[in-house]
């Protein structure tokens, strides 16, 4: 019994790690597919990447052209931590972030957390091992867990934190961001100064520390203007499309409602619009909207849409220099955030409230 069971290990134990192809037939696509989707992946449509990324976490399958580089020292690759590829704010921060690694030639390994390609586990063993040789955050929420972020012998692995301070377990690592809060109460300012007085707030994810930087900003102006938020004004969107319509609708039902709506991401005043619009209303004739971002879609929605603009592609370059330092130092030596200019860019979605809502 004791040799069937060694000769059935050392069967077990000889058995081929999974591979490419493996995750191409089950995903059902082709080779090439599979490599873009792990290299290039906003250049796959999101059913596919999917697919993708359910066959290699159904595989365990690691793009691990990284192995033979250990030993060397260097990967020569950086993971970026991501909420969408197809988010077209974050395609612009890629855009900086991708120049700068092909100038150091780097390759880029992106995770994108809104399908949670791989889990706080998984990530946790590529920093310990270091599969990488630094790492961006740009998800909205951590993916890695406290345990992982907050592990000493993780620290040395270098981290940057771009567009926002993630989770309050990534405030000891250095970051590339505007000053959101200031932002947000800049734009609430100008409602105020349009003549708005009932002014809702739509949020992304309660875990957000990005959106709740801008709710502050909001309530911070609204107080200061001794203005009161009443209740049911502050809603949340969760960042997309569909439920921003949601809270829209609830907002629009509003025994008082708003005469101007900020959003907290244009994609979410996208939707702010769409609901306004199928609800017989006019924008900003009824209702004024504002978003932030600033991402290429604004300028040219119905009507031109006022936002806050970030220099996303700027950001991206800039957190990559910042993690290039800190690999030549291996260390950290400077955590303080670097804070890149915004600017309010004013367009027609804005008027003051008609007088017949008061």
């Amino acid at each position: 019994m004791d040799h069937s069971i060694r000769n059935r290990d050392r069967k077990s134990d000889s058995r081929e790690p999974p591979s490419i192809k493996d995750v191409a037939r089950i995903a059902g696509v082709s080779i090439a597919t599979v490599s873009r989707c792990i290299n290039d992946p906003e250049r796959v449509r999101a059913p596919t990447r999917k697919r993708v990324q359910d066959a290699i976490r159904q595989t365990g399958y690691s793009p691990n052209t990284l192995a033979q580089s250990f030993r060397r020292g260097k990967t020569k690759v950086i993971m970026v931590v991501l909420p969408s590829v197809g988010d077209p704010f974050f395609t612009e921060v890629m855009s900086g972030i991708r120049e700068v690694a092909a100038e150091k030639g780097y390759s880029l390994l992106i995770n994108e957390t809104q399908f949670n390609t791989m889990t706080a586990d998984e990530i946790g063993a590529m920093v310990v091992s270091r599969q990488a040789d630094g790492i961006v955050l740009l998800a909205s929420v951590s993916p890695f867990g406290t345990e992982v972020l907050s592990s000493k012998s993780n620290r040395r692995l270098p981290v940057v934190v771009g567009c926002e301070i993630v989770s309050l377990e990534s405030t000891g690592y250095p970051s590339v961001h505007i000053d959101n809060q200031a932002a947000a109460r800049e734009m609430t300012d100008y409602l105020i100064d349009q003549g708005h007085k009932r002014i809702a707030f739509i949020h992304g994810q309660d875990a957000s520390l990005l959106t709740k930087d801008r709710e502050d900003g909001y309530r911070a102006s609204m107080s200061a203007a001794g203005l009161n938020i009443e209740e049911g004004l502050i809603t949340g969107g969760n960042l997309t499309i569909g439920d921003t319509i949601e809270a829209t609708r609830r907002l629009l039902g509003h025994p008082k409602r708003p005469t101007a709506i900020f959003c907290a991401n244009d994609e979410m005043a996208m939707g702010c619009l769409h609901a306004i619009k199928s609800a017989g209303l006019s924008v900003p004739g009824d209702v004024s909207v504002v978003g932030f971002d600033d991402i290429r879609y604004a300028e040219i929605l119905d009507p031109p849409l006022t936002t806050v603009y970030q220099p996303a592609h700027q950001i991206g370059e800039r957190v990559m220099y910042r993690l290039f330092r800190e690999i030549e130092e291996g260390r950290s030596v400077n955590t303080e955030p670097e804070i890149v200019p915004h600017k309010l860019v004013i367009r027609d979605s804005v008027a003051p409230p008609p007088r017949t809502v008061g």
